[in-house]
């Protein structure tokens, strides 16, 4: 008899109350299960069930097995599980929400190059500006930017982005290109609406922090929309560093002000239990790897 067979019949024995429930659930014979208990006693040289015609007891040893036992077995089994996943490569579906804009242009290109290496792995990526509730939609993780709202989820931090003051080459030769931060009081400015506060700008200048009020005639729910807005000519935009780098390598938008700091926003990865999914953990160690390699992040 395996050892852990035997533990198996036990514990599942003591869940079911009696050797013939064990055996309906292991798929196995009454007559060898109430062998493989027998032979565990004999292994471990001590009695560990009282067994009377109506139901079984546990033995003083009984009981400390039983405290331990059901751990161990779901510990083995998730190791052998992930063993055996291992050896076949991640497989399953990870279902992952993110907000709409970072998920199009970070979140989607990090998960293809995730699954790459994994033909039978389905990645379901869910976009969406608002927080998500992971046990009702079956979400495995999510990405969230800024400040995290107290809840039951466990938080990783993956890195962060930090918010740069960005226009036009056109919009600066036309109306200047600002020195001071009482410069952006004479330019249009395109004012993101989901930006908490009362719309001033929280910028920080020779280690100050200062709340610039700014106006200008677009205000729009949208970071992506502010920063189409900036490379059109329209005005001073507050954007994220990764939806604006490439605009700024390309010299479709200069960075204004760059001695200032814009406000600097946490990356999260927020998700339920300690005992992910092989494929989720490993995600998870993905993401953070690039992130944190990531320039800006």
């Amino acid at each position: 008899m395996d050892l852990v067979d035997g533990i198996r019949v036990f514990v599942t024995s003591v869940e079911t109350g009696s050797f013939s429930g064990a055996a309906a659930r292991l798929g196995i014979s009454p007559k060898l299960a109430s062998k493989y208990m027998a032979e565990l006693e004999a292994q471990l040289g001590t009695q560990l069930l009282h067994r009377t015609t109506r139901r079984l007891g546990l033995t003083a040893a009984g009981e400390q097995l039983m405290a331990r036992a059901p751990d161990w077995l779901n510990e083995l089994d998730e190791m052998t599980g992930d063993l055996r996943e291992a050896r076949r490569g991640l497989s399953g579906t990870l279902r992952v929400s993110a907000p709409v804009t970072y998920g199009e242009l970070e979140v989607l290109r990090l998960m293809r190059r995730f699954r790459a290496p994994y033909p039978d792995l389905v990645v379901d990526l869910r976009l969406s500006d608002r927080f998500v509730d992971l046990a009702a939609e079956g979400i495995d993780v999510a990405i969230r930017i800024g400040r995290l709202d107290t809840s039951a989820l466990i938080a990783r931090k993956l890195g962060q982005t930090s918010l740069l003051l960005v226009a036009s080459p056109a919009h600066l030769d036309l109306a200047g290109r600002p020195e001071h931060l009482s410069d952006l009081a004479r330019h249009s400015c395109i004012r993101d609406t989901n930006m908490r506060g009362d719309g001033a700008w929280p910028l920080t200048a020779g280690g100050q922090l200062h709340r610039i009020s700014v106006s200008g005639t677009y205000l729009v729910n949208s970071a992506r929309l502010a920063r189409d807005l900036a490379v059109e000519g329209e005005g001073v935009a507050l954007c994220p560093d990764y939806m604006v780098q490439g605009d700024l390598d390309a010299g479709r938008l200069e960075h204004v002000l760059p001695q200032v700091c814009g406000p600097q926003l946490d990356i999260h990865a927020v998700y339920i239990g300690r005992r992910l999914a092989r494929r989720t953990r490993a995600f998870l160690d993905f993401v953070g790897r690039e992130l944190a390699g990531a320039p800006g992040h």
